[in-house]
Formats: C-alpha cells, structure tokens, sequence
C-alpha cells in the first residue's frame, strides 16, 4: 500500500520490522480515514483496521470526557489471539497495532510512543466540514 501524500507508510514499515509483537500497524485520522498502513495490510484490510481503530478512540475520547478523568493516553483491545493498541498521534491523528497475545504490550506502548514522537508533529489534521454552510 502506497500513501505518497504522506509518506508515512516506510516509517510503519520500519516500526513494524523493529518492533517484533507488532503485526500490522496503521495511522488515521480521528474520523477514520486512512493515512498510511504497514505494506503486509492490503487497502481494504488497513482501512477497515483505521475505521475500528477511530470507532475505539472516538469511545475512549467519550468515556474520559463522562467520567472526567481526563484525556486518554492508549486504548488496548485484549482479543483472543492478539492485542490491539490504539494512541493518539498527533492532534486530529491517531496510530494503531496489531500485536501478538504474547506480546510485552509495555513494549510496545513504548515504541509506540517513541515513533509518535517521531512523526506526531506531521500528523496534524483538520476536521473535515460536514457540509458548506449558507
């Protein structure tokens, strides 16, 4: 999968071969539109993996706010066979992995944030208007 305006795909390619729990890993936008994607996803999987991934933040982001307890730091899905991690990643931006149950998901939360760090400051986007206002 290629993403040319963004040039992020080699950056989750790179995570991806040094972070050996990560599967698969996609970043989005906070409404779900693809941004780039780990090259072993095909585009329909990645953007199917960005809509849930955005689905869970947006109930993460929804939960904090209710209870008032502040902004969310990472959601992680336990599944039966693998973990999904999804983290913010930038304002408007968020990254997510897939990683083995067997993971050491501390690990991977780190190196998560480590590649945030990298790349959050690019990740910026603007909502996107729902309709032209008259």
């Amino acid at each position: 999968m290629s993403n040319p305006a963004h040039g992020l795909d080699w950056l989750i390619d790179d995570f991806v071969a040094r972070v050996p729990a990560a599967q698969q890993a996609v970043v989005l936008s906070v409404d779900g539109l693809l941004m780039g994607a780990s090259r072993n996803l095909a585009q329909a999987e990645a953007e199917h993996m960005a809509a849930v991934a955005a689905g869970f933040a947006s109930l993460s982001r929804s939960a904090g706010r209710h209870f008032q307890r502040g902004p969310v730091r990472q959601t992680i899905i336990e599944l039966e066979t693998a973990f999904l991690l999804v983290t913010s990643a930038g304002q408007g931006s968020c990254l997510a992995v897939l990683a083995a149950a067997d993971s050491d998901i501390g690990m991977v939360a780190y190196e998560m944030a480590m590649l945030v760090e990298r790349i959050g400051h690019n990740l910026a986007t603007q909502p996107r208007s729902t309709a032209n206002a008259r």
